[in-house]
């Protein structure tokens, strides 16, 4: 295990169309504010972010999209399920994204949402270019190539 790969233990939710959808260039661990019932939401497993994207604004950048449903136990103090959401990130790191924003065809993307070992929400973003139908046709065969392989390696 590298530095840069680092063990996630409490993932709340994943986005498993983005590795489907998008070749990924880099991945970045930015925390993200939030209020305290979409903590409490997140921490009972709910969320989801497979229509999520992120967008610079004012040079800071924006998760959008992003639902986490409100928590029933907060009265008044309730949150807005749909609502963007800053992702804390450096400042270098933020220029970098910005420049990979402005790039043609890149996107960031959530690929998680999780806790730390220190109990601190982090998203987990990728900067990525989008896949044409093609590349998307040559992954579905490898991956069902790969399940053959395991498949025939078993029986024997």
């Amino acid at each position: 295990m590298s530095k840069n790969e680092k063990k996630i233990s409490n993932i709340v939710c994943q986005n498993r169309k983005a590795s489907f959808n998008y070749f990924f260039q880099n991945i970045y661990e930015a925390g993200i504010e939030l209020l305290g019932p979409e903590v409490k939401s997140l921490r009972l497993g709910k969320g989801n972010i497979s229509e999520s994207y992120a967008l610079d604004s004012k040079g800071e950048i924006f998760l959008y999209n992003s639902y986490i449903p409100t928590y029933k136990e907060s009265s008044y103090n309730n949150h807005e399920p749909r609502r963007s959401r800053k992702l804390l990130l450096k400042k270098k790191e933020i220029s970098k994204l910005i420049g990979n924003i402005n790039r043609e065809g890149f996107a960031v993307v959530p690929t998680k949402i999780y806790f730390n070992k220190k109990g601190i929400a982090k998203v987990q973003i990728a900067v990525g270019k989008g896949k044409k139908h093609y590349d998307k046709r040559h992954t579905k065969k490898t991956r069902d190539w790969n399940r053959e392989k395991s498949r025939i390696f078993r029986k024997n």
